[in-house]
């Protein structure tokens, strides 16, 4: 039965099991996670090898709970980023009975780039960008104050910047989706450059945790040329396509 005929409660059954089976899917994930906990801090600590110089370099914590707390912050975000891929299929099998069949073809099409994408911006932000970033946090003391990390804030930190460096590379496939189904035009992405290089330095101030303009350009920079990338994308996408054409309704060929 197509996806317009079936009743309102039939959409909210089949919604409901696919989140379940994601739910499933990222409890167990995040389960799997919890028991490689140590090698993923250890990974995670990889870029701070010499964080504090009084304990060897390892991270200290202060309170009894601070370190199973960690240990569970980063198995439940790395049980959320190995599901990922599956959640977003979920999502694309329950709405692409209403698409066209052209529609479907683009939405499968673009789900592997989205999820490369995410972990292609995790991985700048760990191999690029976290080791400069450390470096200047640990040393902007100089003789004044001596470092003794806590594993919690480092993790709260190093977490906070992979994820949104992994989002911000998902701007490419983002503004070539909303070429191709007509809700902006090239014309418009191409007129609001001057916006997105301010708004890649705002992003940089913000998800950098240092007041370094060096590290602000390490994230500054491959926003705006991801911007570019998508401009370019987006200009690909709407070939063939009337600039006022507005988004194919549900199901419509």
């Amino acid at each position: 039965m197509p996806r317009s005929e079936m009743p309102f409660m039939s959409h909210i059954g089949e919604l409901k099991r696919r989140m379940i089976w994601s739910a499933i899917f990222f409890v167990v994930a995040t389960g799997i996670s919890l028991g490689f906990h140590r090698q993923i801090l250890k990974f995670l600590l990889a870029p701070a090898d010499d964080l504090n110089a009084f304990t060897g370099g390892l991270p200290i914590f202060t309170d009894l709970t601070e370190f199973w707390g960690a240990a569970v912050k980063i198995s439940v975000l790395t049980g959320a980023m190995v599901t990922l891929p599956f959640f977003l299929l979920q999502m694309s099998l329950f709405v692409a009975p209403g698409l066209s069949s052209r529609e479907r073809r683009w939405l499968y099409s673009l789900l592997p780039f989205a999820v490369f994408s995410f972990f292609a911006g995790v991985a700048f932000g760990y191999y690029i960008l976290l080791p400069p970033a450390i470096n200047f946090l640990l040393n902007f003391g100089g003789d004044v104050a001596t470092p003794l990390i806590r594993i919690g804030s480092y993790v709260n930190l190093v977490t906070m910047l992979l994820f949104w460096m992994g989002l911000s590379f998902e701007l490419p496939v983002v503004m070539f989706f909303m070429a191709k189904v007509g809700i902006v035009t090239p014309k418009q992405f191409g007129g609001k450059r001057k916006y997105a290089v301010v708004g890649a330095f705002i992003a940089g101030a913000m998800i950098t945790p240092t007041f370094d303009p060096v590290n602000q350009a390490l994230v500054a920079g491959p926003i705006i040329v991801l911007y570019e990338v998508g401009y370019w994308l987006s200009r690909l996408a709407a070939r063939g396509r009337s600039p006022n054409k507005a988004f194919d309704a549900p199901g419509k060929a």
